[in-house]
């Protein structure tokens, strides 16, 4: 008998990656006042959307919980990189300030965006999951016959 071990293949995780990449230029385009980058940006994140969900309905929920949660940690440690300020990382780092500012802005957006899409998606999957399992007291007063005859 063989066991075999479920393993995510490449092509399982491109829609993670491409949605990963397209929150960070997302990110990075939401700078400007502009209208024409907003709605650029907009596009975009709605792309990325599409991408983690795709990349929900195949992977297990477990999956996309240990997933979910990875990207709040990695998330929570850039944003506290904010506290103490982008403009002040990029100069304690030896290159273009400016470049390091908009690379940290968009992993920022990036990982904010695919962990909240993780996050809703599996809320969706496990509501799902529950709406089969109804209370004993819903399942007697939607049809169930009681033990009292209405003759």
């Amino acid at each position: 008998m063989h066991v075999v071990i479920p393993t995510l293949t490449r092509t399982e995780r491109l829609p993670l990656v491409v949605s990963f990449a397209l929150f960070a230029v997302a990110g990075v385009t939401t700078g400007s006042d502009a209208l024409a980058p907003t709605l650029g940006a907009t596009v975009l994140a709605i792309a990325g959307v599409y991408g983690v969900a795709r990349y929900a309905t195949r992977v297990s929920r477990r999956t996309l919980a240990h997933l979910s949660l990875a990207l709040w940690i990695g998330f929570l440690a850039v944003a506290g990189l904010h506290a103490v300020g982008l403009e002040t990382v990029g100069a304690a780092v030896p290159g273009a300030a400016d470049t390091y500012v908009r690379s940290l802005t968009a992993i920022t957006w990036a990982t904010l965006l695919t962990a909240c899409s993780a996050t809703a998606f599996l809320g969706f999957r496990e509501y799902g999951a529950s709406t089969g399992a109804d209370a004993p007291e819903e399942q007697v007063l939607e049809g169930e016959t009681s033990d009292y005859s209405t003759r």
